[in-house]
């Protein structure tokens, strides 16, 4: 028989309820704004040095719940920001708010005057005043911005703290307090006076109880795919858009340093620039372009500095050098040597070549961007360049609060969105899935009366979504039917593919099984200490040019196909349980250059272009070349040093590690430390020492790794 559970829900929903429930939920979320930007103009008519943007937020939190608060957290940014475009980027302030107030409510820790108040109360401190803060150090920097705090905050940089982003962070959370306390009251009395009828059902609109259940429920894998889907395209934005204003803000420097360069240089005359240096201010027209230059670099503050050099062999001689505030100029003449970042450009420079790109560099005299602009005489002979130095911290400072900008626009936004998409997954997705589950589980076939009550409980449901959900249920409903009829002809179906199932296994087993019998082992364990050492060398700087993320993650990929030659091998070599003999040897040797053939084949069948030369590329050069040494003393082409592709000489490592150390049917395992010393003592004969030298760095972990393997 049907239990309680089976005849609830042979209650038909009432779709005019529910339609209801969203008309008065979005009058209150109407109302939550209305209240928040109320709030915020009383607060600026009256000079209070609070907010009082966020009282509708908290109340509609404890009215409605999640959702509707949210929604009054986003939109009320949003719309001020008509009028102030920088509150948008505070929305995500407003929509934590939200949430932190929609959660204590659902703990009845905001719906009574109690002592438990003063916690919510915190958060909503750490979330206003800390966070807010914090944006706002990101958006103004040293400015201090125009908040409320912003008098505070100078007040206790110029006489206590002497550090902008804490000055910012005390001041905010000092003057977030009275904020909260009475935006949290107000709130509670209008909760307390909104009427009963006008609210919304709660338990329709929350979103926690829908994730709150034993297992990962529905609507919580729709909470992670939500969030990953919008994450990496929230990431993948914020990366390319970082990337494009940085190249952006780097060529407009460059563009910038470039024309104050060309423009210094017409006010030099090539024939004087060895009079220039010889005698300084007693060249004719010497003061009035040393001047002139020094009138441009304090004039402007994106450069740094600002000079003129003559390149020899022997240095840069001074011609003209602009005084700094904290640095003065070099004396006419004075001969400085050449830095060792642009030691790359000296022949260049000798030759009196542009350099057409913005040299970068980060030494004694800063971080800087530099321009060299070539002055040529009247036969086309270089006599001097124009340098200017842009200082790249500006730079940076634009491109943080850029991406700081991006960053809490993205959040606010991605919060409520995925608000707003579980709400609408619950009620049109998760609720008619669950009725289906719910009956899904309670069916019984036991006997007729069973299987009709169970009929009359899909057929009385009537779901009716006019999409996927309501073709799953008549699909259901039909499924039902004809399971009745056909339930021992499934059996049967059932019983022989589980033993079909079963025999494939078999099968399966002896195939590998009459192969090589640590080839699986082996793969893994290679596997484990190819991607130890490829972070190692991350860790350490090693190859640097070459070993990154992306290169480690190939490396790692591509690593259990290097023994994959061993196919061409007969079993009879290949599990020998002893040393080969020569012939045999010869031919086990040919495993790696059948290797590289095998992945060859397969890369022609590949269109992918990053997959054929990356991942593909990487296994055909481990397969190919894990038996080369560094010596050149090893096969199959006696390859040397760095001729041997560097993903060949870290499976060396690894492969010969693995040998060492592993248990054979012909040999047992060696020691840990025996093996590590083998490796050292190799290092500069078989493997590649910076290799080695990683290794060794990681071997804690390869230690780890060995005695759970082995």
């Amino acid at each position: 028989m049907m239990n309680g559970d089976n005849l609830a829900l042979r209650k038909k929903p009432n779709a005019e309820d529910d339609a209801y429930n969203d008309i008065k939920a979005l009058v209150l979320v109407i109302v939550g704004i209305l209240i928040n930007i109320a709030g915020s103009l009383v607060a600026k008519e009256f000079s209070f040095p609070l907010y009082l943007d966020s009282i509708g937020t908290i109340a509609v939190a404890l009215t409605g719940g999640f959702m509707p608060a949210v929604l009054v957290g986003f939109f009320t940014n949003l719309i001020s920001s008509l009028s102030y475009y920088p509150n948008i980027y505070y929305s995500v302030i407003n929509v934590l708010i939200a949430i932190t107030a929609a959660t204590f409510s659902q703990r009845g820790m905001l719906r009574k005057l109690t002592w438990k108040m003063v916690f919510p109360i915190i958060c909503f401190v750490l979330v206003g005043g800390g966070l807010g803060s914090a944006i706002t150090w990101g958006l103004y920097g040293d400015s201090m911005g125009e908040e409320v705090a912003s008098a505070l905050a100078t007040q206790l940089n110029d006489n206590y703290i002497h550090n902008v982003f804490w000055s910012q962070m005390c001041a905010g959370l000092v003057m977030d307090l009275p904020d909260k306390l009475i935006s949290t009251a107000a709130a509670f009395i209008i909760y307390k006076i909104y009427p009963k009828h006008l609210r919304p059902i709660r338990n329709k609109m929350d979103i926690v109880a829908a994730l709150a259940k034993k297992g990962l429920s529905l609507s919580a894998k729709i909470v992670l795919c939500v969030s990953l889907i919008f994450g990496i395209a929230a990431a993948v934005v914020t990366y390319v858009s970082y990337r494009q204003f940085s190249d952006t803000m780097i060529a407009s420097e460059y563009e910038y340093a470039t024309d104050v360069a060309k423009y210094v240089a017409t006010l030099i005359d090539p024939a004087w620039v060895d009079s220039y240096i010889a005698r300084g201010p007693g060249a004719e027209g010497y003061y009035k372009i040393d001047k002139t230059i020094n009138m441009l670099l304090s004039s402007s503050d994106r450069i740094q500095y600002l000079y003129v050099y003559k390149i020899e062999e022997d240095g840069c001689h001074v011609v003209f050098d602009a005084d700094t505030p904290d640095l003065p100029g070099s004396e006419h003449g004075e001969i400085i040597p050449f830095d060792e970042t642009f030691l790359e450009y000296k022949d260049e420079l000798l030759a009196g070549n542009p350099i057409d790109i913005p040299i970068i560099s980060d030494d004694s005299y800063g971080w800087l961007l530099t321009t060299y602009v070539p002055l040529y005489d009247e036969n086309g002979k270089c006599v001097c360049y124009v340098c200017v130095d842009a200082s790249m911290p500006n730079i940076v400072d634009t491109e943080r609060t850029f991406a700081f900008k991006t960053t809490t626009l993205l959040l606010g936004f991605f919060i409520t969105i995925l608000t707003l998409s579980v709400y609408l997954a619950k009620r049109y997705i998760v609720t008619p899935v669950n009725n289906l589950a719910k009956l899904a589980g309670d069916f019984a076939y036991t006997d007729d009366e069973a299987r009709k009550e169970t009929l009359d409980s899909i057929r009385d449901l009537e779901i009716k979504t006019g999409d996927e959900i309501e073709q799953l249920y008549d699909a259901m409903a039909k499924t039902t039917r004809d399971t009745v009829d056909y339930i021992n002809e499934s059996q049967r179906k059932n019983e022989a593919i589980s033993t079909f199932q079963s025999g494939m296994i078999s099968v399966m087993a002896d195939l590998v099984e009459s192969r090589d019998k640590s080839t699986g082992t082996h793969i893994k364990n290679t596997s484990a200490y190819v991607e130890i050492i490829c972070e190692q060398m991350i860790e350490d700087g090693i190859y640097p040019d070459v070993v990154n993320e992306e290169y480690k993650a190939n490396v790692v990929a591509s690593a259990p196909m290097h023994d994959i030659g061993k196919i061409k091998i007969s079993d009879a070599i290949l599990n020998k349980p002893g040393k080969f003999n020569d012939e045999e040897y010869e031919i086990m040797k040919t495993h790696a250059a059948e290797g590289a053939k095998i992945i060859r084949t397969v890369k022609k069948t590949v269109d992918n272009k990053e997959l054929k030369e990356d991942y593909l590329g990487e296994a055909e050069n481990m397969a190919h070349y894990h038996h080369e040494k560094w010596n050149g003393k090893g096969y199959p082409n006696g390859l040397k040093g760095e001729e041997i592709p560097l993903s060949a000489r870290i499976m060396a490592v690894a492969d010969v590690f693995d040998a060492l150390v592993a248990e054979r049917v012909y040999k047992p395992g060696m020691p840990f430390d025996k093996a590590m010393g083998i490796i050292k003592e190799s290092s500069g004969e078989h493997f590649d020492p910076k290799i080695v030298e990683a290794f060794v760095h990681a071997e804690d972990k390869i230690r780890a790794v060995t005695a759970e393997i082995h």
